[in-house]
């Protein structure tokens, strides 16, 4: 049976759970409430497991802070002896306008401190990577201020189509393979 690890990077704590930079701990969320899993505190985070087409999905929402990521990623993918192929983090993105998915197989951190964390720990830039837009409507300077506000009243309205879309991709993810995936989904 094919096992995936796929994180959602967030911060912990209520104060953060409805803004933007949680976008990855919302959209496991969203999976694991549609196929009714429940996540467990583990060690360095909230593990669930989704069966899907013969295939094991591992989620797993970092208990480290988005800052200190890597150590959990590393642990767990080490521990479920899965593959870096069999990755998949999920995170939020300036670069892209609101609810954009844009999958990858590499790249650079981008300015984001999870996924420098990432790359620093894993020592590579290749992993795959799912970035989900949040755009980047703010005033100078206010970067930290808009990641870490809440989402407006017009996207929280098209956030739940978005987080299916985001759920549909994932799955894509395992079943039919990162090119395929990236080619249904990017720009979608």
């Amino acid at each position: 049976m094919k096992k995936f690890l796929i994180v959602g990077l967030g911060n912990i704590g209520e104060q953060y759970a409805n803004t933007r930079h949680n976008i990855g701990f919302k959209v496991l969320d969203a999976l694991a409430e549609k196929e009714e899993l429940k996540f467990e505190t583990q060690k360095l985070g909230d593990i669930t497991t989704y069966k899907f087409k013969g295939r094991t999905f591992i989620l797993l929402k970092p208990s480290t802070y988005m800052n200190l990521s890597g150590k959990a990623v590393v642990y767990w993918l080490t521990k479920e002896k899965i593959p870096l192929d069999n990755l998949l983090i999920v995170t939020d993105d300036l670069n892209l306008p609101f609810g954009s998915l844009r999958l990858k197989t590499k790249g650079s951190d981008g300015g984001h401190n999870g996924l420098k964390d990432i790359q620093n720990k894993l020592q590579t830039t290749k992993y795959n990577r799912f970035r989900f837009g949040i755009s980047n409507q703010f005033n100078k300077g206010r970067q930290v201020d808009y990641v870490l506000g809440e989402w407006s009243d017009e996207e929280s309205e098209q956030l739940k189509e978005r987080l299916d879309k985001s759920i549909e991709l994932i799955k894509s993810f395992g079943t039919a393979g990162v090119n395929n995936t990236m080619n249904t989904f990017n720009g979608t």
